[in-house]
C-alpha cells in the first residue's frame, strides 16, 4: 500500500464580482422603501373616535416563502444567516414545470447541465450547484431520496434550496448544497382541483388534488393527489414521457396538540431514455481523425435526430410510506418525529454511441458526401439496481430564557439504514447486425441482434447504516442580534460486496470491503438586524464525505472511495444581507460566499504515488429577489457570478483552463406576472447561462466547451369562471438552439428544448 501525505498550499485572493444590471433594478425598489413622506391629514369626521380594529397582513403571497420547513430552520428566512431559497408551487405551476430539474430552474446557476462519463448517460435528476454535483443530496421533508430517477411536482408543496455545506443539517452530501422536497399534506379544508394540459410532442398530463375533512372534531382529514402523463419529448424524437402516480395522506389531531400524518408515494414510470446527439459540427468541433479532415468540416445533426432504439426502456417503480408525528408539550416545546421506508427500482437500457474515429464510418468514396456517414451505436449502458431506505428521525425544539438571552435549542437524533444492490446484464444484443446506423438520418427501429438479456451473476450489494446526532441553538440577544451555532456529529459504517461474473472456468468471485467512520460538522453564524425586516451576517459552515459513504468503495490509489483514503472535507465562508418590503411581501438578498473543497486525491507526478492534496474553490455573489413589487405584480429573480479554480492539482477541463466543469460563470434567471383586471394573468422568464466546460479524458475533436444561451418563456392565463382558468405556456419564444447538457468525452450533448407550447385547464371547486 502506497503511503499519504498532506501538502498545504496557500490560499489566493478573493476576486468579488458583482453584477450592475441587478442593482439597477434593485435601486428603485430600496427608494420605494426608504420613502417616509407624511400621509394627508384626516378630516374631522375621519378622525373621530372609533372601535379597534386590527388588521392582520398577510406578508406571503404566490412567490414568496417566509420560512424553511426544515425544523431545524427556526428563524423566519430574513433572519436566516445563510442563502436559503423557497420555490413555492404556485410559481411552479404558472411556468408549467413538471419535473423537478425543470422547478430548479428558478435558482441560478443550478441545473443538470453533466450527461455522464463516456459511453453512459446519467439517469434522473444529475442536479449540480455552485461547481458539484448534488445528485445525492437530494431529500423528501428531510429524509435523503434514494435512486436516480426523474421526480415529478405533482405532488410538490414547495422546493427548499439550501446553498452551502449542509453537513451539519443532513451528514454526508455535496459540498456546495441541497434540495428538500416538501409534499403535500392532509389539512382542514375541502378542497378538491385538478388540471388537463396538452401541448407539443403529444403531450397529455393529468393531476387531480383532492382534500377532505372526515371529522371536523378530532381533526382527521384525508388528501388525495394523482397524477398521469404520455407524453412525447418536444426536443427529440422517439424519446417517451410516460409515468403515473399516487400519493394519499391521512391527518389525525390537526387542529390539537398531537397530530400524525401517514402519507405513501407510489411512482410508476415506463420511457424511452435520451443519449443525446453527436456534437459534430458544433463551435469547436475538428475531426478526431487526421488522416480525414472533412469529419471536422461537417454540418451539424438534426437536434431531434434519436441515436438510440425504439426498444430501449427506463421502467422505475417507487413506493415511499411515511409517518409523521407532532406533539406540542407547551408552547414554544414541540417533538417532530418522522419514519419512512422507501424503495425504489429501476431497469434501463439506452443504445449510446461514442463519436470515435473508429465510429464514424466513411469511405474513400463518401468522404465527401456526409449524408452517406455512420456512427456505430453499440454502447448498451444498461442499469439493473434497487434502492433502500429505513430511516427514524426526531427533533425537539424548546424555547427559553438564560438572563437576557433568548434560546431556539432543536436537538435531534437520526437513524438511517440505505442499502443499494446492482446487477450486471448481459445478451444485450446490437441495434442492427454491426451496431451501425446513418449520422444523418439515424433508424430507431432497426431490429435488434442477439437481444436476450438476463442477469450475469455480478452484482454490487452495498448497505450504509448512520446514527446522527446533531444540536443548533439560535440565541437572540436584545432586538438586534441573533447567533446560530450548530454541531452534528455522524457513525456511518458500510458494508460492500462486490462479486465478479462467473466464467467458463472460474466461478463468482467476491471482494468484500467493511468501512467505518465518525466525523463531527458545525456551523456558526452571527446575524445583525439593522430593523425589524432586514438583517446582514457572517456564517462559517462545514461538510464532510467520507470514502464509500454513497454506496461506492474501490480498492484503487487513483480513487477517493478508497477506504485508506480521509474524508473529503469542506468549508463555506458566506457574508450576506437580506431584505423585506412592502409590508414584508418582497425579500431581496444578497451574499458573498467561498467554499474549500480539500482532500481531493492527487497523482505526484515524480514519485508517481497519490497523496490527498488537491484543493477546489467556489467563490462568488449571488443576488436573488422574490415577491410582490406591486399590487398584482409578482417577480422571482435571481444572478449568481462563480470564481471557480483548482488551487492545488491538476487542472480538470478539455480546454485547460483552470476552472471547474459544468459550472457556468455567470447565470439569470427571471419569472414575472402581472394579474390584469379582468381576470387575464400574463407572464413571462428569461433564463441565461454562460458556457459550460467539460471534463478531459483523452477525447480528439470534440468542444472543450458549450456556448451560453438565453431562453425567454411566455405565459397566459384567463379564469373564465371562479372555478376554472386556462393557461398557455409558450417557451423558447424566440427557438434558441443551445446545448443544456453535455458529456464528459464531448462526444455527445443533450440538446435544449426548441419552441414549444402547452395549454392546461385548472379546475377548483
Amino acid at each position: 500500500m502506497q503511503s499519504i501525505k498532506s501538502r498545504k498550499h496557500a490560499t489566493s485572493r478573493f476576486n468579488q464580482h458583482m453584477s450592475a444590471a441587478l442593482a439597477t433594478m434593485l435601486l428603485p425598489l430600496a427608494a420605494q422603501a426608504a420613502d417616509t413622506s407624511t400621509p394627508p391629514a384626516l378630516d374631522d369626521a375621519a378622525s373621530a373616535p372609533v372601535s379597534k380594529v386590527e388588521v392582520v397582513g398577510r406578508t406571503e403571497n404566490d412567490f414568496k416563502a417566509e420560512r424553511a420547513s426544515s425544523p431545524k430552520y427556526t428563524e423566519k428566512l430574513v433572519d436566516t444567516a445563510q442563502s436559503v431559497q423557497v420555490i413555492k408551487k404556485e410559481l411552479i405551476e404558472q411556468q408549467g414545470a413538471l419535473t423537478l430539474t425543470e422547478a430548479l430552474r428558478n435558482t441560478p446557476g443550478v441545473g443538470a447541465f453533466f450527461l455522464g462519463e463516456n459511453g453512459n448517460t446519467n439517469t434522473g435528476d444529475a442536479i449540480f450547484m455552485r461547481g458539484f454535483d448534488t445528485s445525492g443530496s437530494i431529500f423528501v421533508d428531510g429524509v435523503r431520496d434514494v435512486g436516480s430517477v426523474s421526480r415529478d411536482v405533482f405532488n410538490l408543496e414547495q422546493i427548499d434550496v439550501v446553498k452551502g455545506p449542509a453537513g451539519t443539517d443532513n451528514g454526508r452530501g455535496a459540498p456546495t448544497g441541497s434540495v428538500n422536497l416538501v409534499t403535500k399534506k392532509a389539512h382542514m379544508a375541502d378542497a378538491i382541483s385538478g388540471s388537463v394540459t396538452g401541448g407539443s410532442a403529444s403531450q397529455k398530463r393529468l393531476t387531480v388534488d383532492a382534500n377532505k375533512v372526515l371529522n371536523a372534531e378530532r381533526g382527521i382529514a384525508l388528501r388525495l393527489n394523482a397524477m398521469g402523463q404520455d407524453s412525447g419529448d418536444a426536443a427529440r424524437d422517439v424519446v417517451k414521457d410516460k409515468r403515473w402516480a399516487i400519493a394519499p395522506s391521512l391527518g389525525f389531531g390537526l387542529n390539537g396538540p398531537t397530530r400524525v400524518v401517514l402519507d405513501y408515494l407510489h411512482v410508476d414510470q415506463d420511457n424511452i431514455p435520451d443519449g443525446g446527439v453527436p456534437t459534430i459540427g458544433l463551435p469547436g468541433y475538428s475531426s478526431p481523425d487526421r488522416t480525414r479532415p472533412q469529419i471536422g468540416n461537417a454540418p451539424t445533426v438534426d437536434p431531434q435526430n434519436f441515436y438510440g432504439s425504439n426498444a430501449d426502456y427506463d421502467k422505475i417503480k417507487a413506493d415511499m410510506a411515511t409517518v409523521r408525528i407532532e406533539h406540542d408539550f407547551a408552547p414554544g416545546f414541540k417533538l417532530h418525529n418522522i419514519s419512512r421506508y422507501g424503495r425504489t427500482s429501476q431497469d434501463y437500457l439506452l443504445s449510446a454511441f461514442m463519436g470515435t474515429a473508429a465510429n464514424i464510418g466513411t469511405t474513400p468514396a463518401t468522404l465527401n458526401d456526409p449524408a452517406s456517414w455512420t456512427l456505430v451505436r453499440n454502447t448498451r449502458t444498461v442499469k439493473d439496481q434497487q434502492n433502500k431506505i429505513i430511516t427514524n428521525q426526531t427533533a425537539l425544539t424548546s424555547q427559553f430564557d438564560t438572563g437576557s438571552l433568548r434560546h431556539t435549542l432543536v436537538t435531534g437524533l437520526e437513524l438511517t439504514s440505505e442499502s443499494q444492490i446492482t446487477y450486471g446484464l448481459t445478451g444485450l444484443g446490437t441495434v442492427g447486425i454491426d451496431g451501425r446506423t446513418s449520422l444523418y438520418n439515424p433508424d430507431p427501429g432497426a431490429p435488434l441482434i442477439g437481444y436476450a438479456p438476463r442477469r450475469t451473476g455480478a452484482y454490487n450489494d452495498a448497505t450504509v447504516d448512520t446514527q446522527s446526532l446533531y444540536a443548533f441553538d439560535t440565541i437572540k440577544i436584545g432586538e438586534h442580534w441573533i447567533i446560530n451555532g450548530g454541531l452534528r456529529a455522524d457513525h456511518f459504517s458500510g458494508d460492500y460486496t462486490v462479486v465478479a461474473a462467473p466464467t467458463a472456468t472460474v466461478g463468482p468471485v467476491a471482494t468484500h470491503f467493511k468501512v467505518g467512520d465518525t466525523f463531527v460538522n458545525g456551523k456558526l453564524s452571527v446575524l445583525y438586524k439593522p430593523t425589524a425586516n432586514s438583517s446582514v451576517y457572517a456564517m462559517a459552515a462545514s461538510s464532510k464525505q467520507p470514502p464509500g459513504s454513497s454506496f461506492t468503495v474501490s480498492g484503487n490509489l487513483n480513487s477517493a472511495q478508497n477506504p485508506i483514503y480521509d474524508p473529503q472535507e469542506t468549508m463555506t465562508t458566506e457574508l450576506g444581507g437580506k431584505l423585506d418590503l412592502f409590508k414584508q411581501k418582497l425579500s431581496l438578498s444578497a451574499a458573498l460566499f467561498r467554499t474549500e473543497v480539500k482532500n481531493e486525491v492527487e497523482q505526484d507526478p515524480v514519485d508517481l504515488k497519490y497523496y490527498q492534496t488537491g484543493k477546489k474553490r467556489v467563490q462568488g455573489v449571488e443576488l436573488g429577489m422574490v415577491g410582490e413589487v406591486a399590487r398584482n405584480w409578482l417577480v422571482s429573480a435571481g444572478y449568481l457570478y462563480m470564481d471557480t479554480s483548482v488551487e492545488a492539482g491538476k487542472v480538470i477541463t478539455a480546454g485547460g483552463e483552470n476552472a471547474l466543469t459544468y459550472t457556468p460563470k455567470s447565470s439569470f434567471t427571471l419569472w414575472t406576472s402581472y394579474d390584469l383586471p379582468f381576470g387575464l394573468k400574463v407572464g413571462g422568464g428569461a433564463r441565461f447561462s454562460d458556457r459550460l466546460l467539460r471534463g478531459t479524458d483523452g477525447a480528439i475533436g470534440t468542444p472543450a466547451y458549450a456556448d451560453s444561451y438565453w431562453v425567454f418563456d411566455a405565459m397566459a392565463s384567463y379564469a373564465v369562471t371562479p372555478n376554472l382558468d386556462i393557461r398557455l405556456n409558450v417557451y423558447n419564444v424566440g427557438d434558441e438552439r443551445y446545448v443544456a447538457a453535455i458529456n464528459k468525452s464531448g462526444y455527445r450533448y443533450t440538446p435544449g428544448t426548441p419552441r414549444s407550447a402547452s395549454l392546461t385547464a385548472n379546475l377548483r371547486f
